[in-house]
């Protein structure tokens, strides 16, 4: 009887062992994962990434955040697919995707990288840019296969940009929540209008391209 624990102790290594590793750092690989309840932090523990909650919903998010400031979501990945528990788990795909999956590891959400890659990486910087390049000692912007500061919430931060990306015809702009208990687009959207001379316009949510 004395024996139990530690034998108990054993298999339950055994078991974790067996299974993809849990990250609290500032990366996701392929060989990694976060569930509801982690998170990523950036490595001066400026930013955060986890599950969240807004309001008084149930509803599950994946969102970005100040470490400071945990109730003020600037970033939101799932914005029109919520999860109805806390059962959901995001990785990197070999194919270099973000993807939430849920427990019957089924998509609710994932990333448009199209790009071949070998050595894939997610990483939460300190800026609050969550970015996924092809090398993980190259962090430079030309390197990035994707970056949540392309896809805006309602949010701008220091370093995100308006308007459109020249190479790749991507037209970044902010769009409010549909209400404090619901992140998905609402009812406003605010960017640049090059239509007739460059000026920044805040337009009805029906009337964004």
């Amino acid at each position: 009887m004395e024996n139990r624990p530690c034998f108990n102790i054993f298999r339950s290594l055994i078991f974790l062992l067996s299974r993809k590793v849990s990250l609290a750092a500032d990366t996701l690989t392929p060989a990694s994962f976060i569930r509801d309840g982690e998170k990523l932090v950036s490595s001066a523990q400026r930013f955060e990434l986890g599950f969240f909650s807004p309001g008084k919903s149930k509803n599950r998010y994946v969102g970005l955040w100040y470490q400071k400031i945990p109730d003020t979501v600037f970033w939101v990945a799932n914005r029109n697919s919520p999860i109805s528990d806390h059962n959901a788990v995001l990785t990197i795909s070999n194919n270099g995707n973000l993807v939430l999956l849920n427990q019957t590891n089924g998509t609710i959400w994932s990333t448009n990288v199209s790009s071949q890659v070998k050595n894939p990486v997610a990483k939460l910087l300190d800026n609050g840019n969550l970015v996924i390049t092809d090398n993980p000692s190259d962090q430079t912007t030309d390197s990035y296969l994707w970056q949540s500061f392309d896809y805006l919430t309602d949010t701008l931060l220091p370093d995100m940009k308006l308007g459109w990306d020249l190479k790749t015809g991507l037209k970044r702009y902010l769009s409010s929540w549909e209400s404090a208990d619901d992140p998905s687009p609402g009812k406003f959207t605010f960017g640049l209008d090059i239509q007739v001379s460059p000026k920044l316009c805040i337009s009805p949510t029906t009337v964004q391209t």
